[in-house]
């Protein structure tokens, strides 16, 4: 069964097609509606206590999705590291985190650093950045690193972008360490990555073949499911407004064909769904049931 929206997520597996997709928890984040979506009336959260958590906040989980097929194995997005405290985004308070257990779950998954082929960022944020490096050295020494160009040109040519990572512990060693990937390309076999600008420069998604399913992976273009019904609402963090909208359309519409499971990694305890048309004949979220392997590594209180 899926679990709560308003809950962190569980470590859940969904497998199709000898296709094994795991989100590998790596912590808890609860971020305040007025903080983080400034422009979503009160009115919303009022109608759906279903997406708050006991304190009021929006649960969110930070970690990667872990992909593997025939012995070889891919994570898109690398968590937010070793963080308790509150958060946030250009001087304004948006919540409160608590993670660091990224390799504590993927070695209860089997994994192994060195193991990794490849590690794929959707974007530069420090809540998909947190592994990448420890000490300026790379905590997979056998995988590629791999961003859209068009998500690393601003930071290649010195600019400072919301919510980005430090450029000495992030940056600095991904400018040397970093493959750049084009909108199309296949990035490990049967992944394509699908560059979806907006919430930052070269968003990217990651479209996942998995036998008689497709898994669309999309990282921050959309951080709640009302953003689905209602692509007009921003996070703060958002770049790009134009862009943010044409992502979110465009996602909205690949999510709804048939066959076709979203991974959402913000999306509290119901990271696999569907999108269905609501009662209301805007689309939803329809959380789909993935196993639960392991509990949720952190837990805010309420």
């Amino acid at each position: 069964m899926p679990g709560a929206l308003n809950e962190q997520s569980a470590v859940r597996v969904l497998v199709s097609g000898g296709v094994r997709c795991t989100y590998a928890v790596d912590g808890a984040m609860g971020l305040t509606p007025a903080g983080f979506f400034p422009e979503v009336p009160e009115s919303y959260w009022t109608e759906h206590p279903e997406a708050l958590d006991g304190a009021g906040r929006v649960a969110m989980s930070a970690g990667g999705l872990l992909v593997e097929r025939d012995g070889r194995a891919l994570l898109i997005d690398a968590g937010l590291g070793v963080v308790s405290r509150g958060m946030g985004v250009g001087g304004a308070s948006i919540g409160f985190a608590d993670s660091g257990a990224l390799p504590e779950t993927l070695a209860a998954l089997g994994i192994a650093p060195a193991e990794l082929e490849a590690l794929a960022f959707t974007h530069l944020h420090v809540d998909h950045t947190g592994w990448a490096f420890d000490g300026g050295q790379p905590v997979f020494p056998a995988a590629r690193y791999l961003v859209a160009a068009e998500e690393w040109a601003p930071h290649e040519s010195g600019e400072t972008l919301p919510g980005a990572p430090s450029r000495e512990a992030v940056l600095g060693p991904l400018a040397a360490r970093r493959t750049e990937i084009a909108d199309g390309e296949e990035v490990f076999p049967g992944v394509r990555a699908l560059v979806t600008p907006g919430h930052s420069p070269g968003h990217t998604s990651y479209v996942i073949e998995a036998g008689p399913l497709r898994v669309i992976a999309f990282g921050d273009v959309f951080h709640f499911p009302g953003q689905i019904a209602h692509p007009e609402w921003p996070s703060r963090p958002d770049v790009d407004a134009a862009g943010v909208l044409a992502a979110r359309r465009r996602l909205a519409a690949e999510l709804a064909r048939p066959d076709t499971v979203g991974f959402a990694c913000h999306f509290g305890d119901q990271v696999f769904g569907r999108v269905v048309p609501g009662p209301d004949g805007l689309p939803s979220w329809q959380a789909v049931a993935a196993e639960a392997v392991l509990p949720a590594p952190r837990i805010l209180p309420d």
